[in-house]
């Protein structure tokens, strides 16, 4: 699948940018497809990522917050933020990726562009929200209450 994980670092680098300019995802998407290449179906999944994290960022931020004790988001690097929304991303509406492997990519993309410690950080936070999703899924099929579109 190395067309997703190109897609996920353009994600990434267009995520991040976000948080600089105020613009449209969909305009920042074009803007970096103006200067780079890519296949469709690369660019499909970074579309996917971008608009589907941006759409659900307050949801997806409360979850990670719900799962970074002694860390705000606010005291997070920006490059972290970034993957973490959008891995949280994949966990709630990307039923076809095994949360392991979002994990395990959201860690990578942490090793190659954030700190020394990103990768571990991303790891500890995802591992507890993905626990967390599970417990709660089960929870929720005992009751037969659905706990996220994912379900």
């Amino acid at each position: 699948m190395r067309g997703r994980r190109k897609a996920r670092e353009v994600a990434l680098q267009v995520l991040y940018g976000l948080n600089f300019v105020d613009i449209d995802a969909r305009d920042a998407l074009d803007l970096f497809w103006g200067n780079f290449s890519a296949p469709q179906s690369a660019k499909d999944f970074a579309s996917l990522l971008v608009q589907g994290t941006c759409e659900h960022k307050d949801e997806l931020d409360q979850l990670i917050a719900e799962c970074s004790d002694n860390w705000s988001l606010g005291r997070m690097s920006r490059v972290d933020i970034s993957i973490l929304r959008m891995a949280v991303f994949e966990f709630l509406y990307c039923d076809d990726i095994p949360p392991k492997v979002t994990l395990n990519e959201a860690v990578d993309l942490g090793k190659t562009f954030g700190s020394e410690n990103s990768g571990s950080f991303i790891n500890g936070i995802l591992d507890a929200l993905n626990l967390k999703l599970n417990k709660d899924h089960a929870t929720q099929h005992l009751d037969g209450k659905p706990r996220s579109p994912k379900t």
